[in-house]
């Protein structure tokens, strides 16, 4: 019981440093965002400081600017009432990128903006599949994503685990 309470006490200041690290840094990700915000983005320029794509990266700062802390409601696309994972990605790429993604994993798949990338070059912003048709976006930090993950949790950020871990990654431009 105890060792819970402590387990929850650093999940918890873990996801304040992160909080805080993100405001910290959003003026500085913000300027090398910007020209991310045009509809159609090339190749050329898809690649940021991050190492992943400029579109990524403005669709992870907007997402951790404005849904951190929303409930996961199935199907939903707002804070109020809840965003479901493909919801966010959805409205993180189209207000954080201006690049406007289908609401479902399944189709999100098959859209001209996501370029398969292999796991282990996954960078920030970069998004995260899960075999059971689960969607986050990569962060900055070691098996670590930014998502709505399941029923009754807020939108925020996960652990990779031994048994819960992305199988494909796409970088978006």
């Amino acid at each position: 019981m105890f060792s819970m309470a402590v387990a929850a006490v650093r999940k918890r200041r873990f996801a304040e440093a992160a909080v805080l690290a993100a405001v910290l840094l959003a003026p500085v990700a913000a300027v090398t965002a910007a020209p991310a915000a045009q509809a159609s983005v090339s190749h050329s320029a898809a690649i940021s400081s991050n190492g992943g794509s400029r579109a990524g990266n403005a669709a992870l700062n907007w997402a951790e600017r404005h849904a951190a802390g929303c409930w996961y409601s199935y199907g939903g696309s707002a804070c109020s009432p809840g965003y479901d994972c493909s919801g966010l990605v959805m409205e993180a790429f189209g207000h954080g990128a201006g690049i406007w993604l289908p609401h479902s994993t399944y189709a999100m798949l098959g859209n001209r903006h996501l370029h398969w990338i292999p796991l282990s070059q996954a960078r920030r912003g970069d998004l995260m599949f899960y075999g059971s048709g689960h969607v986050e976006i990569n962060t900055v930090w070691y098996h670590q994503t930014f998502g709505a993950h399941n029923w009754g949790e807020r939108v925020g950020w996960a652990t990779w685990g031994p048994w819960w871990h992305p199988t494909a990654a796409y970088r978006v431009w």
